[in-house]
């Protein structure tokens, strides 16, 4: 394990009120993106967080930084509570804690200079000004892999690519502890997305930073990741190190993920074992009740529909939130 806890997540919940009236606003239902979440994310390690869409990934991320506001769980960084702070008090913890977005031109104000991109958190936070703060956001933009002549143009003038290295630069100028990476390469041609997680991987060497890794590319996840976490409807189905998880998992959604990535060799393409998921994702206003994957898991019985499984550890360091692994 590397380095001391740094993010603590504990039962995390985030409901969106689904509301209708015409006087008078009243809640008929809630959206459950996230649902009870548990994780500890150390220093200097990256946790890999995958799942199909709406499974709650990006809420979840922007619920642990306080960019929306849980509706209960709790959030520690370096031991200090996070959930219930006022902006104010947020302020100084927003420097340790970072964020690169899944839209590289979306997360970008087409309006703002590059230059006043990157160099916006330097000055609110008092950290530079002048030509301190010109020189800082040279050095970024030249450790990003960009150059100092492009601090006069505007995101439209830059390939995806290039603007990720710009949202990337801009969130390592304030030092911080902590990068959430939410689907930071989906966007990006195959050949850029390699290029982007190896400036991901030189960054976390050179300042020491922790990652919390949000991705669809289970391959681009192995790559990076010291451990995985895979998140279906809201919840944490299962967890383990990167090697256990893809060598052997334990829960069927996750084999089903697995079983999905082609394998460059024809002949153990064609051979391997398949796990095929049948039917729809469940709404997440209405949760299947029990097991939220029973509705489409073959092993499914009637104590999955009947029973949660708690998240258990069923080997040592793998955890899965299953009546039936799969051993």
């Amino acid at each position: 394990m590397k380095g001391e806890p740094l993010l603590e997540v504990t039962d995390l919940v985030k409901h969106f009120p689904i509301k209708s009236g015409i006087v008078v606003d009243r809640e008929v239902a809630r959206v459950r993106a996230v649902d009870g979440v548990s994780f500890t994310l150390h220093e200097g390690e990256t946790l890999g967080l995958v799942g199909e869409s709406g499974c709650g990934k990006s809420t979840l991320c922007r619920a642990i930084l306080q960019l929306v506001t849980p509706t209960s769980g709790s959030v520690r960084f370096e031991g200090e509570e996070l959930v219930g702070r006022s902006r104010r008090d947020l302020r100084p913890l927003r420097r340790e804690m970072q964020m690169v977005f899944q839209d590289p031109f979306a997360s970008l104000n087409p309006r703002k200079r590059i230059g006043q991109i990157i160099g916006d958190p330097l000055e609110l936070h008092g950290l530079a000004s002048g030509a301190q703060l010109k020189r800082q956001v040279h050095e970024l933009l030249d450790r990003v892999g960009l150059q100092a002549e492009h601090v006069n143009r505007y995101p439209h003038e830059f390939s995806g690519g290039q603007r990720q290295r710009i949202g990337i630069a801009r969130a390592l100028a304030l030092r911080p502890k902590l990068i959430i990476a939410d689907e930071p390469v989906s966007a990006l041609d195959v050949s850029v997305q390699a290029q982007i997680v190896n400036l991901l991987e030189e960054l976390q060497d050179e300042f020491g930073l922790s990652y919390l890794f949000v991705a669809h590319d289970l391959g681009v996840v192995r790559h990076v990741s010291d451990r995985v976490a895979v998140m279906y409807l809201g919840k944490i189905v299962e967890h383990s190190h990167s090697d256990g998880l893809y060598q052997h998992p334990l829960h069927p959604y996750s084999h089903a993920l697995l079983s999905a990535v082609p394998i460059p060799d024809p002949r153990r393409n064609v051979a391997r074992e398949r796990t095929t998921l049948e039917g729809d994702v469940p709404s997440p206003i209405d949760p299947p009740a029990a097991c939220r994957f029973h509705t489409r898991c073959v092993f499914a019985t009637d104590v999955c529909r009947t029973e949660e499984p708690p998240l258990a550890e069923l080997e040592p360091g793998h955890f899965a939130a299953c009546h039936h692994p799969r051993f």
